[in-house]
Protein backbone atom coordinates (compact mmCIF):
# COMPACT_ATOMS: atom_id res chain seq x y z
CA UNK A 1 0.00 0.00 0.00
CA UNK A 2 2.76 2.51 -0.74
CA UNK A 3 0.41 3.95 -3.71
CA UNK A 4 -0.86 7.47 -1.68
CA UNK A 5 -3.31 9.28 -4.09
CA UNK A 6 -6.52 9.93 -2.94
CA UNK A 7 -8.33 7.54 -5.70
CA UNK A 8 -6.33 4.63 -4.44
CA UNK A 9 -7.18 4.87 -0.66
CA UNK A 10 -11.01 5.53 -1.69
CA UNK A 11 -11.32 2.71 -3.91
CA UNK A 12 -9.31 0.82 -0.79
CA UNK A 13 -12.09 2.07 1.85
CA UNK A 14 -14.54 1.26 -0.36
CA UNK A 15 -13.64 -2.34 -0.75
CA UNK A 16 -13.14 -2.33 3.20
CA UNK A 17 -16.81 -1.03 3.67
CA UNK A 18 -18.40 -3.36 1.44
CA UNK A 19 -17.51 -6.10 3.85
CA UNK A 20 -17.97 -4.30 6.92
CA UNK A 21 -20.84 -4.43 9.09
CA UNK A 22 -22.92 -1.15 9.56
CA UNK A 23 -21.71 1.50 12.51
CA UNK A 24 -18.16 -0.03 12.28
CA UNK A 25 -15.69 2.37 13.16
CA UNK A 26 -13.17 3.45 10.28
CA UNK A 27 -10.05 3.57 11.27
CA UNK A 28 -8.34 7.33 11.99
CA UNK A 29 -7.14 9.39 10.02
CA UNK A 30 -3.79 9.00 11.61
CA UNK A 31 -4.02 5.09 11.15
CA UNK A 32 -5.12 5.64 7.53
CA UNK A 33 -1.61 8.10 7.06
CA UNK A 34 0.63 5.00 8.63
CA UNK A 35 -0.90 2.29 6.38
CA UNK A 36 -0.89 4.24 2.92
CA UNK A 37 2.03 6.59 3.82
CA UNK A 38 -0.39 9.26 2.84
CA UNK A 39 -0.28 13.51 3.99
CA UNK A 40 -3.01 14.42 5.97
CA UNK A 41 -4.46 16.58 3.38
CA UNK A 42 -4.27 13.36 1.16
CA UNK A 43 -6.29 11.11 3.79
CA UNK A 44 -8.82 14.16 4.37
CA UNK A 45 -9.30 14.62 0.63
CA UNK A 46 -10.38 10.70 0.80
CA UNK A 47 -12.68 11.33 3.63
CA UNK A 48 -14.52 13.75 2.18
CA UNK A 49 -15.23 11.40 -0.87
CA UNK A 50 -16.09 9.05 0.79
CA UNK A 51 -18.97 11.02 3.01
CA UNK A 52 -20.21 12.25 -0.02
CA UNK A 53 -20.84 9.40 -1.29
CA UNK A 54 -22.76 8.70 1.35
CA UNK A 55 -20.72 5.50 2.30
CA UNK A 56 -19.81 7.04 5.45
CA UNK A 57 -20.52 9.53 8.52
CA UNK A 58 -18.38 11.73 10.63
CA UNK A 59 -19.25 12.01 14.10
CA UNK A 60 -17.50 15.11 16.25
CA UNK A 61 -15.24 14.03 18.90
CA UNK A 62 -16.19 10.49 18.40
CA UNK A 63 -14.90 9.30 14.88
CA UNK A 64 -15.91 7.98 11.57
CA UNK A 65 -18.23 5.34 10.80
CA UNK A 66 -19.95 2.86 8.31
CA UNK A 67 -23.47 3.94 7.32
CA UNK A 68 -26.25 1.95 7.79
CA UNK A 69 -27.42 1.35 4.30
CA UNK A 70 -31.29 1.13 3.43
CA UNK A 71 -33.47 -1.11 0.86
CA UNK A 72 -35.13 0.84 -1.33
CA UNK A 73 -37.57 -0.46 -4.16
CA UNK A 74 -36.83 1.04 -7.31
CA UNK A 75 -39.09 4.28 -8.33
CA UNK A 76 -41.78 3.83 -10.50
CA UNK A 77 -42.20 7.04 -12.79
CA UNK A 78 -44.74 5.18 -15.19
CA UNK A 79 -47.39 7.92 -14.20
CA UNK A 80 -45.62 10.17 -16.38
CA UNK A 81 -46.12 8.85 -19.10
CA UNK A 82 -49.37 10.25 -18.89
CA UNK A 83 -48.49 13.78 -17.31
CA UNK A 84 -46.50 14.49 -19.78
CA UNK A 85 -47.59 13.30 -23.23
CA UNK A 86 -45.14 13.01 -26.03
CA UNK A 87 -42.27 15.09 -26.44
CA UNK A 88 -41.26 17.90 -28.63
CA UNK A 89 -38.86 16.93 -31.46
CA UNK A 90 -35.95 18.58 -30.84
CA UNK A 91 -36.36 19.03 -27.10
CA UNK A 92 -36.84 15.08 -25.96
CA UNK A 93 -32.86 14.81 -26.02
CA UNK A 94 -29.90 16.76 -25.78
CA UNK A 95 -27.72 17.96 -28.62
CA UNK A 96 -25.09 15.16 -30.08
CA UNK A 97 -22.55 18.19 -29.26
CA UNK A 98 -23.45 17.60 -25.57
CA UNK A 99 -22.93 14.27 -25.32
CA UNK A 100 -19.86 12.98 -23.05
CA UNK A 101 -17.57 10.72 -24.72
CA UNK A 102 -14.27 8.80 -23.06
CA UNK A 103 -11.52 10.50 -21.72
CA UNK A 104 -9.09 8.96 -24.61
CA UNK A 105 -11.42 10.05 -27.53
CA UNK A 106 -10.86 12.34 -30.07
CA UNK A 107 -13.92 14.83 -29.80
CA UNK A 108 -14.55 16.67 -32.99
CA UNK A 109 -18.16 17.09 -31.76
CA UNK A 110 -17.81 19.70 -29.45
CA UNK A 111 -18.96 23.49 -30.06
CA UNK A 112 -16.18 24.68 -28.11
CA UNK A 113 -12.60 25.79 -28.68
CA UNK A 114 -10.33 23.77 -26.36
CA UNK A 115 -9.22 25.05 -23.16
CA UNK A 116 -5.84 26.58 -24.52
CA UNK A 117 -7.14 28.48 -26.92
CA UNK A 118 -8.70 30.78 -24.00
CA UNK A 119 -7.50 33.58 -21.90
CA UNK A 120 -7.83 31.22 -18.86
CA UNK A 121 -5.43 33.60 -17.36
CA UNK A 122 -6.87 36.54 -17.61
CA UNK A 123 -10.32 35.18 -16.99
CA UNK A 124 -9.47 34.05 -13.62
CA UNK A 125 -7.73 37.24 -13.08
CA UNK A 126 -11.15 39.42 -14.04
CA UNK A 127 -13.36 36.88 -11.36
CA UNK A 128 -10.92 37.01 -8.95
CA UNK A 129 -11.49 41.43 -9.27
CA UNK A 130 -14.71 41.58 -10.18
CA UNK A 131 -15.44 39.48 -6.53
CA UNK A 132 -14.12 41.74 -4.74
CA UNK A 133 -16.37 44.60 -6.23
CA UNK A 134 -19.91 45.93 -5.30
CA UNK A 135 -20.90 43.42 -8.06
CA UNK A 136 -20.66 40.48 -5.94
CA UNK A 137 -23.33 41.88 -3.69
CA UNK A 138 -25.78 44.02 -5.97
CA UNK A 139 -28.16 43.19 -8.78
CA UNK A 140 -27.42 44.60 -12.06
CA UNK A 141 -30.00 46.52 -14.12
CA UNK A 142 -32.19 44.84 -16.03
CA UNK A 143 -30.38 45.79 -19.14
CA UNK A 144 -27.04 44.91 -18.13
CA UNK A 145 -24.50 46.82 -16.61
CA UNK A 146 -24.10 50.49 -18.68
CA UNK A 147 -20.16 50.03 -19.15
CA UNK A 148 -20.57 46.38 -20.91
CA UNK A 149 -23.48 48.02 -22.83
CA UNK A 150 -21.68 50.40 -24.09
CA UNK A 151 -18.34 48.26 -24.72
CA UNK A 152 -20.62 45.92 -27.35
CA UNK A 153 -22.54 49.14 -28.70
CA UNK A 154 -18.92 50.92 -29.63
CA UNK A 155 -17.59 47.56 -30.99
CA UNK A 156 -20.98 47.78 -33.68
CA UNK A 157 -20.84 51.38 -34.15
CA UNK A 158 -16.89 50.97 -35.24
CA UNK A 159 -17.83 48.83 -38.55
CA UNK A 160 -20.63 51.34 -39.51
CA UNK A 161 -19.72 53.14 -42.65
CA UNK A 162 -19.95 56.95 -42.42
CA UNK A 163 -23.56 58.44 -42.76
CA UNK A 164 -25.24 55.25 -40.79
CA UNK A 165 -26.65 56.41 -37.10
CA UNK A 166 -24.98 53.69 -35.29
CA UNK A 167 -26.44 51.66 -32.24
CA UNK A 168 -26.48 53.59 -28.89
CA UNK A 169 -25.87 52.09 -25.55
CA UNK A 170 -29.13 52.07 -24.69
CA UNK A 171 -29.76 49.97 -27.45
CA UNK A 172 -28.22 47.15 -25.81
CA UNK A 173 -29.17 44.55 -23.45
CA UNK A 174 -26.70 42.05 -22.10
CA UNK A 175 -27.93 38.32 -21.63
CA UNK A 176 -26.54 35.36 -20.11
CA UNK A 177 -25.34 33.81 -23.60
CA UNK A 178 -27.10 34.01 -26.99
CA UNK A 179 -29.64 31.26 -26.22
CA UNK A 180 -31.84 33.21 -23.86
CA UNK A 181 -31.85 35.92 -26.06
CA UNK A 182 -32.43 33.97 -29.31
CA UNK A 183 -35.73 32.67 -27.34
CA UNK A 184 -37.06 36.10 -26.22
CA UNK A 185 -36.41 38.09 -29.80
CA UNK A 186 -38.32 34.57 -31.19
CA UNK A 187 -41.18 35.27 -28.68
CA UNK A 188 -41.28 39.13 -29.11
CA UNK A 189 -40.63 39.74 -32.82
CA UNK A 190 -42.05 36.60 -34.09
CA UNK A 191 -44.78 34.95 -32.12
CA UNK A 192 -46.26 31.63 -31.59
CA UNK A 193 -47.71 29.83 -34.43
CA UNK A 194 -46.11 32.12 -37.20
CA UNK A 195 -43.36 32.15 -39.13
CA UNK A 196 -39.98 32.21 -39.22
CA UNK A 197 -37.27 32.25 -42.16
CA UNK A 198 -33.96 30.62 -41.45
CA UNK A 199 -31.42 29.16 -43.49
CA UNK A 200 -30.90 25.53 -43.88
CA UNK A 201 -28.71 24.49 -42.55
CA UNK A 202 -28.05 26.71 -39.60
CA UNK A 203 -27.51 26.56 -35.62
CA UNK A 204 -29.25 23.83 -33.98
CA UNK A 205 -29.74 26.02 -30.90
CA UNK A 206 -31.95 28.41 -32.97
CA UNK A 207 -34.16 25.90 -34.08
CA UNK A 208 -34.47 24.51 -30.58
CA UNK A 209 -35.62 28.27 -29.15
CA UNK A 210 -37.75 28.73 -32.22
CA UNK A 211 -39.74 25.46 -31.33
CA UNK A 212 -39.96 26.20 -27.54
CA UNK A 213 -41.53 29.38 -28.55
CA UNK A 214 -43.90 28.22 -31.02
CA UNK A 215 -42.81 29.54 -34.31
CA UNK A 216 -43.42 27.77 -37.56
CA UNK A 217 -39.87 27.56 -39.39
CA UNK A 218 -39.72 28.55 -42.87
CA UNK A 219 -36.26 26.99 -44.19
CA UNK A 220 -34.28 28.81 -46.82
CA UNK A 221 -31.63 27.01 -48.98
CA UNK A 222 -28.00 28.19 -48.23
CA UNK A 223 -24.66 27.48 -49.58
CA UNK A 224 -20.85 28.37 -49.08
CA UNK A 225 -21.82 31.80 -50.69
CA UNK A 226 -25.16 32.03 -48.06
CA UNK A 227 -28.56 31.89 -49.92
CA UNK A 228 -29.99 33.55 -52.66
CA UNK A 229 -31.23 36.93 -52.11
CA UNK A 230 -33.91 35.73 -54.88
CA UNK A 231 -35.04 32.90 -53.04
CA UNK A 232 -35.41 34.73 -49.45
CA UNK A 233 -37.75 37.08 -51.83
CA UNK A 234 -40.16 34.17 -52.67
CA UNK A 235 -40.19 32.60 -48.99
CA UNK A 236 -41.29 36.35 -46.95
CA UNK A 237 -43.69 36.97 -50.07
CA UNK A 238 -44.98 33.68 -50.12
CA UNK A 239 -45.49 33.13 -46.37
CA UNK A 240 -45.59 36.55 -45.32
CA UNK A 241 -43.02 35.77 -42.06
CA UNK A 242 -41.64 38.37 -40.49
CA UNK A 243 -37.82 37.80 -39.51
CA UNK A 244 -35.57 36.10 -40.72
CA UNK A 245 -32.69 34.16 -38.88
CA UNK A 246 -29.43 34.18 -40.21
CA UNK A 247 -25.39 34.10 -39.40
CA UNK A 248 -23.77 35.65 -42.21
CA UNK A 249 -20.27 35.20 -41.31
CA UNK A 250 -18.69 31.94 -40.53
CA UNK A 251 -22.26 30.27 -39.96
CA UNK A 252 -22.42 27.43 -38.03
CA UNK A 253 -22.17 24.51 -39.26
CA UNK A 254 -21.21 25.48 -42.46
CA UNK A 255 -18.54 28.01 -42.25
CA UNK A 256 -20.11 29.93 -45.08
CA UNK A 257 -19.41 33.86 -44.90
CA UNK A 258 -21.91 35.80 -47.37
CA UNK A 259 -20.56 38.46 -49.61
CA UNK A 260 -21.39 41.84 -49.45
CA UNK A 261 -23.80 41.94 -52.40
CA UNK A 262 -25.83 38.95 -50.84
CA UNK A 263 -25.64 41.05 -47.77
CA UNK A 264 -26.76 43.82 -48.67
CA UNK A 265 -29.74 42.63 -50.87
CA UNK A 266 -30.78 40.04 -48.09
CA UNK A 267 -31.30 43.41 -46.22
CA UNK A 268 -32.99 45.36 -48.95
CA UNK A 269 -35.61 42.35 -48.98
CA UNK A 270 -36.17 42.40 -45.54
CA UNK A 271 -36.95 46.55 -45.44
CA UNK A 272 -39.17 46.02 -48.11
CA UNK A 273 -41.21 43.10 -46.08
CA UNK A 274 -41.34 45.67 -43.37
CA UNK A 275 -39.59 42.60 -41.77
CA UNK A 276 -36.72 41.74 -38.88
CA UNK A 277 -33.06 39.76 -39.69
CA UNK A 278 -32.09 38.05 -36.65
CA UNK A 279 -28.16 38.28 -37.58
CA UNK A 280 -26.28 36.22 -34.95
CA UNK A 281 -22.87 37.11 -34.83
CA UNK A 282 -22.14 34.29 -32.54
CA UNK A 283 -17.76 33.89 -34.31
CA UNK A 284 -17.65 37.46 -34.55
CA UNK A 285 -14.15 37.05 -32.91
CA UNK A 286 -13.23 33.71 -34.39
CA UNK A 287 -12.23 35.48 -37.64
CA UNK A 288 -8.82 32.94 -39.63
CA UNK A 289 -8.28 34.64 -43.31
CA UNK A 290 -11.27 37.28 -43.00
CA UNK A 291 -12.76 39.64 -40.45
CA UNK A 292 -16.17 40.31 -39.58
CA UNK A 293 -18.68 42.56 -41.39
CA UNK A 294 -21.78 42.84 -39.19
CA UNK A 295 -24.64 43.28 -41.59
CA UNK A 296 -26.22 45.57 -38.24
CA UNK A 297 -23.49 48.13 -38.79
CA UNK A 298 -25.44 49.11 -42.29
CA UNK A 299 -28.47 49.35 -40.40
CA UNK A 300 -30.05 52.73 -38.80
CA UNK A 301 -34.28 52.11 -39.11
CA UNK A 302 -34.23 49.03 -36.53
CA UNK A 303 -34.76 46.51 -39.40
CA UNK A 304 -31.93 44.35 -37.63
CA UNK A 305 -31.58 42.27 -34.49
CA UNK A 306 -27.76 41.87 -33.62
CA UNK A 307 -26.63 39.01 -31.39
CA UNK A 308 -23.09 38.74 -30.32
CA UNK A 309 -21.59 35.86 -27.86
CA UNK A 310 -18.16 36.25 -25.12
CA UNK A 311 -18.81 32.85 -25.13
CA UNK A 312 -17.17 31.05 -28.07
CA UNK A 313 -13.91 33.63 -27.49
CA UNK A 314 -13.38 34.45 -23.16
CA UNK A 315 -14.89 31.29 -21.58
CA UNK A 316 -17.98 28.88 -21.46
CA UNK A 317 -18.62 29.83 -17.65
CA UNK A 318 -18.53 33.44 -18.69
CA UNK A 319 -21.92 33.46 -20.47
CA UNK A 320 -22.25 36.88 -21.82
CA UNK A 321 -23.90 38.20 -24.83
CA UNK A 322 -25.76 41.00 -26.37
CA UNK A 323 -28.99 41.67 -28.02
CA UNK A 324 -28.73 44.94 -29.99
CA UNK A 325 -32.28 46.54 -31.16
CA UNK A 326 -33.84 49.86 -31.49
CA UNK A 327 -36.79 50.66 -30.68
CA UNK A 328 -40.34 49.15 -30.01
CA UNK A 329 -38.89 45.97 -30.78
CA UNK A 330 -35.28 46.54 -28.43
CA UNK A 331 -38.51 47.66 -25.29
CA UNK A 332 -40.39 44.04 -26.22
CA UNK A 333 -37.11 41.97 -25.85
CA UNK A 334 -36.08 43.48 -22.57
CA UNK A 335 -39.57 43.06 -21.43
CA UNK A 336 -39.14 39.40 -22.23
CA UNK A 337 -35.98 38.65 -20.58
CA UNK A 338 -36.41 40.44 -17.37
CA UNK A 339 -39.85 38.13 -16.95
CA UNK A 340 -37.68 35.37 -17.69
CA UNK A 341 -34.40 35.69 -16.04
CA UNK A 342 -34.88 39.17 -14.27
CA UNK A 343 -30.67 39.74 -14.80
CA UNK A 344 -27.31 38.91 -15.37
CA UNK A 345 -24.98 38.56 -12.68
CA UNK A 346 -23.34 41.52 -12.24
CA UNK A 347 -19.88 39.43 -11.02
CA UNK A 348 -20.11 37.76 -14.55
CA UNK A 349 -20.62 41.21 -16.68
CA UNK A 350 -17.85 42.83 -14.97
CA UNK A 351 -15.41 40.03 -15.54
CA UNK A 352 -16.05 39.62 -18.91
CA UNK A 353 -16.08 43.96 -19.63
CA UNK A 354 -12.27 43.61 -17.60
CA UNK A 355 -10.86 40.46 -20.14
CA UNK A 356 -12.09 42.44 -22.82
CA UNK A 357 -10.88 45.78 -21.96
CA UNK A 358 -7.18 44.69 -20.95
CA UNK A 359 -4.49 45.60 -23.40
CA UNK A 360 -3.64 41.79 -24.10
CA UNK A 361 -6.96 41.30 -25.87
CA UNK A 362 -6.22 42.13 -29.08
CA UNK A 363 -2.83 40.06 -29.08
CA UNK A 364 -5.03 37.38 -27.57
CA UNK A 365 -7.13 37.64 -30.73
CA UNK A 366 -4.26 38.05 -33.42
CA UNK A 367 -2.98 34.87 -31.53
CA UNK A 368 -6.28 33.26 -31.68
CA UNK A 369 -6.43 33.42 -35.40
CA UNK A 370 -3.32 31.82 -36.33
CA UNK A 371 -3.95 28.75 -33.62
CA UNK A 372 -6.95 27.94 -35.43
CA UNK A 373 -5.72 28.64 -39.07
CA UNK A 374 -3.03 26.17 -38.03
CA UNK A 375 -5.56 23.45 -36.75
CA UNK A 376 -8.27 23.94 -39.52
CA UNK A 377 -5.72 23.74 -42.27
CA UNK A 378 -4.16 20.15 -40.36
CA UNK A 379 -7.73 19.15 -40.21
CA UNK A 380 -8.37 19.84 -43.66
CA UNK A 381 -5.23 18.06 -45.26
CA UNK A 382 -5.70 14.98 -42.83
CA UNK A 383 -9.35 14.47 -44.41
CA UNK A 384 -7.26 14.99 -47.83
CA UNK A 385 -4.75 12.54 -47.06
CA UNK A 386 -6.34 9.62 -45.15
CA UNK A 387 -10.61 9.67 -45.99
CA UNK A 388 -10.77 11.38 -49.49
CA UNK A 389 -14.26 10.22 -49.69
CA UNK A 390 -15.23 12.68 -46.83
CA UNK A 391 -15.68 16.19 -48.86
CA UNK A 392 -15.29 19.50 -47.82
CA UNK A 393 -16.64 21.66 -50.12
CA UNK A 394 -15.41 25.04 -48.84
CA UNK A 395 -12.28 25.61 -46.46
CA UNK A 396 -14.35 28.10 -43.87
CA UNK A 397 -12.14 31.73 -43.51
CA UNK A 398 -13.25 31.42 -39.78
CA UNK A 399 -15.41 29.99 -36.97
CA UNK A 400 -14.73 26.61 -35.10
CA UNK A 401 -16.23 24.08 -38.11
CA UNK A 402 -15.58 21.88 -41.09
CA UNK A 403 -18.60 21.00 -42.89
CA UNK A 404 -18.00 17.56 -44.14
CA UNK A 405 -20.27 15.93 -46.97
CA UNK A 406 -20.48 12.24 -47.08
CA UNK A 407 -20.74 9.29 -49.85
CA UNK A 408 -24.84 9.40 -50.73
CA UNK A 409 -26.75 6.57 -48.78
CA UNK A 410 -24.11 6.61 -46.02
CA UNK A 411 -25.86 5.50 -42.70
CA UNK A 412 -24.63 8.61 -40.85
CA UNK A 413 -26.27 7.87 -37.26
CA UNK A 414 -24.10 4.29 -38.16
CA UNK A 415 -21.20 5.90 -38.89
CA UNK A 416 -21.13 7.99 -36.22
CA UNK A 417 -21.63 5.30 -33.34
CA UNK A 418 -19.08 2.80 -35.09
CA UNK A 419 -16.76 5.77 -34.91
CA UNK A 420 -17.00 6.58 -31.23
CA UNK A 421 -16.63 3.23 -30.77
CA UNK A 422 -13.02 3.31 -32.23
CA UNK A 423 -12.09 6.40 -30.37
CA UNK A 424 -13.59 9.34 -32.06
CA UNK A 425 -16.72 11.66 -31.43
CA UNK A 426 -18.41 13.31 -34.53
CA UNK A 427 -21.55 15.44 -34.59
CA UNK A 428 -24.27 13.85 -37.29
CA UNK A 429 -25.31 16.72 -39.76
CA UNK A 430 -28.98 16.45 -39.25
CA UNK A 431 -29.04 18.77 -36.26
CA UNK A 432 -28.50 21.80 -38.25
CA UNK A 433 -31.49 21.28 -40.59
CA UNK A 434 -34.72 23.05 -40.21
CA UNK A 435 -36.50 19.84 -42.19
CA UNK A 436 -35.46 16.95 -44.18
CA UNK A 437 -31.36 16.96 -44.60
CA UNK A 438 -30.24 17.49 -47.53
CA UNK A 439 -27.40 15.07 -47.94
CA UNK A 440 -25.87 12.85 -45.03
CA UNK A 441 -23.23 15.39 -43.69
CA UNK A 442 -20.97 15.40 -40.62
CA UNK A 443 -20.08 18.60 -38.51
CA UNK A 444 -16.70 18.78 -37.01
CA UNK A 445 -14.79 20.85 -34.98
CA UNK A 446 -11.04 21.55 -35.57
CA UNK A 447 -10.66 23.98 -32.58
CA UNK A 448 -10.57 20.86 -29.82
CA UNK A 449 -7.55 19.25 -27.51
CA UNK A 450 -5.06 17.62 -29.36
CA UNK A 451 -4.86 18.46 -32.78
CA UNK A 452 -1.69 16.21 -33.26
CA UNK A 453 -4.46 13.29 -33.61
CA UNK A 454 -5.59 15.19 -36.49
CA UNK A 455 -4.49 12.44 -38.85
CA UNK A 456 -5.81 9.51 -36.64
CA UNK A 457 -9.27 11.26 -36.47
CA UNK A 458 -9.15 11.44 -40.17
CA UNK A 459 -7.98 7.45 -40.55
CA UNK A 460 -11.14 6.58 -37.71
CA UNK A 461 -13.38 8.08 -39.81
CA UNK A 462 -12.11 6.15 -43.30
CA UNK A 463 -12.49 3.12 -41.55
CA UNK A 464 -16.04 3.51 -40.14
CA UNK A 465 -17.12 5.47 -43.28
CA UNK A 466 -16.13 2.16 -45.15
CA UNK A 467 -17.42 -0.23 -42.34
CA UNK A 468 -21.26 1.38 -42.44
CA UNK A 469 -21.08 1.23 -46.01
CA UNK A 470 -19.85 -2.52 -46.49
CA UNK A 471 -22.82 -2.96 -43.90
Amino acid sequence: MSQSSTERIVADLRAWIAAAPPGARVPSNRALMHEFGAGPVTVQKAMRQLIALGLVESRPGIGTFVRATRAVRPADYGWQTAALGAPPSRTAALSATHRQVAPDAIALHSGYPARELLPERAVRQALARAARTDAAMTRSPAAGVPELRAWFANELAAAAPAGVAHAAPRDALITAGSQGGLSSIFRALVGAGRPMLIESPSYWGAMLAAEQAGVVLVPVPTGPAGPDPAAVERAFAETGARAFYAQPNFANPTGASWPVETGRAVLETVRRHGAFLVEDDWAHDLGIDAGVRPLAALDDDGHVIYLRSLTKNVSPALRVAVVIARGPARDRIVADRAAEAMYVSGVVQAAALDVVTQPGWAAHLRSLGGQLRARRDLLVQSLREHAPEVHVEAVPAGGLNLWARLPDGTDVDGLVRDAEARGLAIAPGREWFPAEPSGPFVRLNYSGAEPERFPEAARILARSLAATTSA
